[in-house]
């Protein structure tokens, strides 16, 4: 029996504090792939880095989550940039840690190309 309890510590030891935390992820619900992804707090215009750096292609298809990190709870603007060459702001999103937010393509009202 004391055998079993000292190797559940020894394993319990090595697993990673953060393997049971569900990460902030964002959740590409707009029609086009995106190639860029930054927040912002609202109005400021002081835009974090490119968290499409996160994924493996640096892309946020259709459909994909993307991981965010360095990024605390809040409310931020996102800026982003698709294939088709568009750049979207999106005020007011609510982020929340270990939750997924997600941009829909109804929610896209100041976009440039």
């Amino acid at each position: 029996m004391a055998r079993v309890v000292v190797l559940a510590a020894f394993v319990l030891a090595f697993i990673p504090v953060g393997a049971s935390a569900k990460d902030t992820r964002f959740w590409n619900l707009t029609a086009n792939t995106i190639t860029s992804l930054q927040l912002s707090p609202p109005g400021k215009n002081e835009w974090g880095r490119n968290q499409t750096d996160n994924d493996n292609d640096h892309t946020v298809d259709h459909d994909e989550r993307l991981k965010i990190t360095d990024t605390a709870a809040g409310v931020y603007d996102v800026k982003f940039v698709d294939k088709i060459g568009r750049t979207c702001v999106v005020p007011n999103i609510q982020v929340k840690t270990g939750a997924i937010f997600s941009i829909d393509e109804k929610d896209l009202k100041d976009c440039a190309k």
